[in-house]
């Protein structure tokens, strides 16, 4: 039981760090200005409700994506743990990860599929994260990666449903430190499994 509460924070460490409600609800902004109030709920709803079904398609057929184009479970996290340690190196240096960086996007609903949606919510970086926790995992560890991801999209709804306010309350610069504090968990996070990567590399060939 208490392997499982561990799993759990660390999955919502992991997400949390990586999807950064707080930072991306700036981008919300920026793409919705100008939106009326129902557009913005109707984008809101549908680039949450997109991202979960983008990762719950990754966490559960993620195996198969492994097998079908033969990755092995070290180069994944290897590879994966670069790519986040870059994303989270970006943050540290006040830049917008170029895997998210957006511009001049057009204020319609199709801005939930994209940018938002992909790859903003559910991006290179989240999809990594979420085979990463799975790819060795008992069904109960892949359960929680859904559930976990699914309280993540819940709390990034709200979080964008109350963007003017939070953004009046808190103000821009302490948005700022927290992103520059997501962004050294996710730097570490990817250092751990390009760390794990290794460990497992070594393993197998030492057998």
């Amino acid at each position: 039981m208490d392997d499982l509460i561990t799993f759990s924070i660390a999955v919502f460490t992991g997400f949390f760090a990586i999807t950064n409600p707080i930072s991306n609800m700036t981008v919300f902004l920026s793409l919705t200005q100008g939106a009326d109030n129902k557009t913005k709920e109707d984008i809101n709803k549908r680039a949450n409700l997109i991202a979960f079904i983008i990762v719950l398609v990754f966490v559960l057929l993620g195996k198969y994506i492994f097998e079908l184009f033969n990755i092995s479970i070290p180069a994944f996290k290897i590879t994966g743990g670069i790519l986040i340690f870059y994303i989270g190196f970006e943050m540290l240096q006040s830049k917008q990860s170029n895997v998210k960086n957006i511009k001049h996007v057009n204020i319609d609903e199709n801005i939930a599929v994209s940018p938002l949606a992909i790859p903003i919510l559910a991006g290179p970086g989240t999809i990594v994260t979420a085979m990463n926790f799975v790819s060795s995992a008992q069904p109960v560890h892949i359960a929680i990666v859904i559930a976990v991801f699914g309280f993540m999209s819940l709390l990034t709804y709200f979080t964008f449903r109350l963007s003017n306010l939070i953004v009046k309350l808190v103000g821009f610069n302490v948005i700022s430190v927290i992103g520059k504090i997501m962004g050294l968990i996710i730097a570490i996070i990817g250092t751990g499994m390009i760390i794990e990567g290794i460990k497992i590399s070594f393993n197998l060939i030492t057998k």
